[in-house]
């Protein structure tokens, strides 16, 4: 250096710097290099073609050991053609996760992503455009974790679109919930925003990131009372298929244009759901006009054969999936388009055997290539630099950006439901909270507010921290040893604190140890001597208790809810990294709670019922009582829809366009097969796009926020039948709408309805009708009657 001066040295340590950061940042994996002469003259990276001719360029070119290494979810390079290996298998159920295989948090440029509400509780917001912009800022991240180089795929296996069936599944806190209008939409707004898609929907051909909805379909059980998810055989009728378990699929489809699907493992009335060609070749390629990819759940391709029985050979299962094929004939082989990859690796061992066999064609192998390949190419990853691409700017700046945390905490604020307020016991006061005494096992963790499949938080603090922030003189113990709590040893710890504080907060419920991925609960109670804890500590204390209930699943607390010694219950979910903060903002009073349960709370009884018990409507005559809030008859701790606010809001009918609907120029005659008339009805198939369009009306909805607090508050329309008759729910939500308004404000929500999608009801074989009947519309106490003749 001798020689240089002072200003040339630093241009030379500045000059070096770059160089080591620029030498040290990893670069996102992509195939066809422009600066290869050996690579960039292939058609298959000529962008200026359509991708299904660059796809079958590219396809031609492989050899066959080639084409089947890439059925698999980790699926090689194949360096002579400058195609680098790919990842199948990411997660994003609520943030960037770290629980698939595709992305790494390694701290070398990002080490966490935002961590927003588990599923369940964002779904208590009613919310449709937060739920886009969550899968918005989802997409993103995990745009900006792959520029990076921390990525070695774009396709994310989420949303989990299944219905939360019964209360006891381990993995209903990563579903929006029971209702199939609320987990349909749900479903097209989450995939609208992270493949990159506007909010009303629109063609996306360049992805962001791509989504996949699964478990496809009626899977909701994992493992109960020696019945597990891989060998379950779902029985289900072809109405509860049709009105229930289908529909956020369908939507998710149609509407949401996801690119991907996943199968699950269970079987379907006998058939295992990936080799099922109704599920996979006719319904969701052929009716609903599928054309992305279709991966199986992690090695169900392999319980096929070896935990089901249903192949007789691996080979034999190789072509059950891939072929998706009725009864393993040729009949319908224009059709036969099954699944494409296979996360696991049973596909890449047994498939050249079923090609030598003769029991699988190349070109069976071609077809599900020519959708995988697509998928990638639609990411971008077939077309140069992805940085100098569309999504290419998105760095990662945009990780854990103050919009995307201030999102998480606007998401846990919305979706925070409260359950009981006897006396107004909350708002606590800011003024004359002076000692706090908080109690419970969850009251001191992170981890327990994130639920499952998350990635490392941005930041997180607890809510003993953020309770910090309104109240210096606070006391603490966790009452139990765990969330199991089986011991009382700190019971009398916890009754001294209670004794000695003004305010009592006590935060209790469950964690990944009571519900999660393979492992269903037994009770609904809350484990071990938690009650006991709650009770104790209740009669203890000064004032009536507060009681926070994290969980997924819906807890039996009918104690608390009658029992004076509990002011308030609070249901915060798992409500994500900046869940602690929303909760404490909800206690004080600077935010107004505004969420509504996404799903019934059950009574323990309800643990009576076989959890592979598939009906969704109750039958009389053996006393099954049915399930959710559409069938169910039995008794509830608290209703789908049901959460308190600070203030009050009254509802009236403003306008409703129809009150009778004639629809007899369409009309027909049901027979039942004892050849007894039960009803004039109309086959919505039948009908056609064009008659139902013509159909729609509006009712438009006056709400009054009566109290004296701003709120955010989910305005629910449901609509009943007259006679409740051949099957039909007993209460159906047909719109929402969440609207913020000023303590005094009005507004006037007007709600789209449609006879055809709101009025129908499906019947024994699946299809779709409109009866003659009388309906009641409902929203808050208000009814407004409609009648439908023919």
């Amino acid at each position: 250096m001798k020689g240089m001066s002072n200003s040339h040295f630093i241009l030379f340590i500045h000059i070096y710097l770059l160089f080591i950061t620029f030498s040290c940042t990893a670069k996102p994996p992509f195939a066809c290099d422009l600066s290869n002469p050996s690579t960039n003259s292939y058609a298959f990276c000529n962008t200026s073609l359509p991708i299904s001719e660059r796809v079958e360029n590219l396809i031609s070119r492989l050899t066959l050991d080639e084409k089947i290494s890439q059925l698999v979810n980790t699926a090689p390079a194949i360096p002579r053609l400058g195609i680098p290996s790919y990842q199948w298998w990411s997660e994003s159920l609520h943030g960037v996760s770290s629980s698939g295989r595709g992305i790494k948090f390694n701290g070398e440029t990002i080490s966490s992503a935002t961590s927003f509400p588990q599923v369940i509780l964002t779904a208590s917001s009613f919310d449709t455009h937060l739920w886009y912009r969550i899968g918005q800022a989802i997409g993103i991240e995990a745009r900006a974790v792959y520029n990076a180089g921390q990525a070695t795929g774009m396709t994310f296996w989420a949303p989990n679109i299944n219905i939360f069936r019964d209360p006891r599944w381990g993995r209903g806190q990563e579903t929006p919930g029971e209702d199939p209008m609320v987990t349909s939409k749900y479903s097209v707004s989450y995939v609208r925003g992270i493949q990159g898609d506007s909010f009303e929907g629109g063609k996306v051909d360049h992805l962001q990131a791509s989504a996949c909805c699964k478990h496809f379909t009626a899977y909701d059980l994992d493992n109960w009372n020696g019945t597990n998810r891989f060998v379950f055989n779902a029985q289900v009728s072809l109405q509860d298929l049709a009105d229930t378990y289908q529909p956020p699929f369908r939507s998710c489809i149609e509407e949401g244009k996801a690119s991907g699907i996943m199968c699950a493992y269970n079987r379907v009335n006998g058939i295992p759901s990936c080799a099922d060609f109704d599920l996979l070749s006719e319904t969701a390629r052929g009716a609903w006009g599928f054309n992305g990819y279709i991966t199986s759940d992690c090695d169900a391709v392999s319980i096929i054969y070896d935990d089901q029985g249903y192949a007789k050979t691996p080979e034999d299962a190789v072509r059950d999936v891939l072929k998706a094929g009725r009864c393993g004939t040729n009949l319908f082989s224009l059709s036969e388009n099954g699944m494409d990859v296979n996360c696991g690796s049973y596909l890449q061992k047994h498939t050249k055997s079923a090609v030598q066999q003769k029991i699988l064609g190349e070109s069976d192998i071609d077809r599900a290539l020519s959708n995988l390949f697509t998928t990638r190419m639609r990411l971008g990853l077939f077309n140069g630099d992805p940085i100098q691409q569309p999504y290419g700017d998105i760095s990662p700046k945009q990780v854990c950006s103050p919009d995307h945390q201030g999102l998480a905490l606007e998401a846990a604020r919305s979706g925070i439901v409260l359950l009981k307020n006897s006396a107004n016991r909350l708002p606590l006061s800011k003024a004359t909270t002076k000692t706090l005494a908080v109690i419970g096992p969850n009251a001191n963790t992170t981890k327990t507010l994130l639920g499952n499949y998350f990635g490392p938080p941005c930041k997180s603090i607890t809510p003993l921290e953020a309770f910090k922030s309104y109240v210096r003189d606070i006391s603490y113990t966790p009452g139990c040893d765990s969330v199991a709590c089986n011991s009382s040893v700190s019971f009398e710890e916890a009754v001294k604190l209670a004794t000695l504080a003004d305010t009592v907060i006590l935060v209790m419920g469950l964690d990944q140890t009571q519900e999660r991925e393979s492992h269903d609960r037994v009770d609904l109670v809350l484990p071990g001597k938690q009650q006991n804890l709650i009770t104790t500590v209740a009669k203890a204390a000064k004032k009536p208790v507060v009681l926070v209930i994290l969980s997924g699943g819906p807890v039996d607390i009918s104690f608390a809810k009658h029992d004076g010694n509990i002011g308030s219950i609070i249901w915060a979910g798992y409500p994500g990294e900046a869940g602690g903060i929303a909760l404490s903002e909800i206690m004080f009073g600077d935010h107004n709670p505004g969420g509504r349960l996404p799903m019934t709370w059950y009574p323990q009884d309800f643990i009576k019922i076989p959890m592979t018990d598939m009906r969704m409507r109750p039958n009389p005559t053996s006393g099954y009582p049915g399930r959710t809030y559409r069938f169910y008859t039995g008794e509830n701790v608290f209703k789908f829809g049901y959460g308190l606010s600070y203030s009050k809001y009254v509802y009236e009918f403003v306008d409703v366009k129809q009150n009778k609907l004639y629809l007899n120029r369409f009309s027909n005659i049901q027979i039942s097969p004892d050849k007894q008339a039960v009803g004039r009805y109309l086959s919505v198939s039948e009908m056609g796009t064009e008659i139902c369009e013509n159909l729609k009306f509006s009712a438009t909805v006056g709400v009054k926020n009566i109290g004296e607090m701003r709120g955010r508050y989910p305005v629910l329309l449901f609509v009943k039948q007259s006679k409740n008759q051949h099957g039909t729910p007993t209460k159906q939500l047909i719109g929402f709408q969440s609207i913020e308004l000023n303590a005094g404000e009005r507004y006037e929500v007007e709600f789209t309805l449609s006879p055809c999608e709101h009025l129908s009801r499906a019947n024994e074989d699946g299809s779709m009708v409109i009866e003659e009947s009388s309906y009641i519309l409902v929203v808050g106490d208000m009814k407004y009657k409609i009648s439908t003749i023919l």
